[in-house]
């Protein structure tokens, strides 16, 4: 069964209680998502955690199972992917240390790809592997060095809620979903002062596509990941690899096949080696004639003083046809100086127009924000 995922001898699986959770006899390819659910799927030739009121998968010439993509601008789509395409990364990952005696933790839902991608592989390579999703923030922060976590899979937005403790035991720190500004870079070595930090950029339907680490260029996502061929047409991301999903179940899916290449809609430019995202051509807006990405003002917003979590978005006006605002969390009393600074470095016309302080920010279940809940909190003019 080497195409499939293993209960490796070696590996348990814990619940958010600290629970011992053992391999279960499976009932069927759907199941609730949870320790519970995990325990009874894996060497399934089919399966999906969550998603209960959606037809099952089907089995296939191989062993596949269904994700959700993160639907941060939308309703979240399943995806369907071959147990191999996962498998393939693991071969990469064990070089991490990802093995008998690592303690793997994971703070995100099962139903959701970074979640379930870590807690799979950790019990596939004979990890200890701790679900911590249905603790609150400050419990996990608490729970990683009581348990004596060595490798946390974390989005940036789950370290920000985290915030500060001592996490000596971390040796690696995987972060997804987004790029790390560096202020919570340093929180997080403040944190775990021994692990290294490893970012890595890709999306549900790619899985990985570049690794970065401490030698990576400011601004940049890192290199390509092992196995995987970048690359751009005018400025349109294309990727092949053996770690791509089969296809979505259901309508939508902004993915795009091509000649055996995927894209999934991102900007960006090769410096080098390196590449450099600018954001979702779906995001994309014109301003004055001219090409804007909210994605490139978020992450500059959220490396500003003040400023803990940024987004961009456009609303119609008047005289200028459409403007940009954004909604921050943070120090309100750093407003000023954050528009200030924005108009210095973007221009009149690119700068956001206004701030609105948010205090509760919200999430998905993937730990990216919420945008559809943000855009219905924007009031224009403020």
């Amino acid at each position: 069964m080497t195409d499939r995922f293993r209960w490796h001898p070696d590996a348990r699986l814990l619940d958010a209680k600290g629970r011992v959770v053992a391999p279960l006899a499976p009932g069927g390819p759907l199941v609730a998502d949870g320790a519970a659910g995990l325990a009874q799927v894996i060497g399934l030739p089919a399966f999906r955690l969550g998603a209960l009121d959606e037809p099952p998968p089907i089995p296939g010439p191989v062993p596949v199972f269904e994700t959700l993509t993160s639907g941060s601008t939308g309703a979240p789509r399943r995806i369907r992917r071959t147990q191999a395409s996962w498998l393939a990364s693991f071969d990469v990952n064990a070089g991490l240390g990802i093995g008998p005696g690592a303690r793997v933790a994971v703070l995100g839902r099962l139903i959701h790809s970074l979640a379930l991608y870590g807690a799979v592989e950790g019990l596939h390579l004979g990890a200890e592997v701790h679900l911590l999703d249905l603790l609150r923030p400050d419990r996990q922060r608490e729970a990683i060095p009581a348990r004596r976590i060595t490798h946390l899979y974390v989005t940036p937005a789950q370290l920000r809620l985290l915030g500060q403790g001592d996490c000596p035991d971390l040796q690696m720190v995987l972060v997804g979903g987004s790029k790390l500004d560096p202020a919570l870079r340093a929180s997080v070595q403040a944190m775990a002062p021994s692990a290294r930090i490893r970012e890595f950029y890709g999306a549900a339907e790619t899985s990985f596509i570049t690794m970065a680490d401490e030698t990576t260029p400011e601004g940049s996502v890192g290199r390509a990941y092992p196995g995987v061929q970048i690359a751009l047409d005018g400025d349109m991301i294309w990727v092949k690899s053996p770690y791509l999903f089969e296809g979505y179940e259901g309508a939508g899916g902004n993915a795009t096949w091509r000649d055996g290449w995927l894209s999934v809609g991102e900007v960006g430019r090769m410096d080098g080696e390196y590449l450099a995202l600018r954001g979702r051509a779906g995001r994309m807006v014109t301003v004055a004639d001219q090409n804007v990405f909210p994605e490139e003002i978020e992450a500059m917003m959220e490396n500003l003083p003040g400023v803990t979590r940024a987004a961009v978005l456009p609303v119609p006006d008047a005289r200028r046809g459409v403007v940009l605002v954004a909604l921050v969390q943070g120090d309100r009393g750093s407003e000023a100086a954050t528009l200030a600074a924005l108009r210095e470095r973007l221009g009149p016309l690119k700068a956001p127009k206004a701030l609105i302080w948010i205090m509760d920010w919200p999430v998905l279940a993937s730990g990216k924000s919420d945008l559809k809940a943000l855009e219905a909190q924007v009031t224009w003019p403020v």
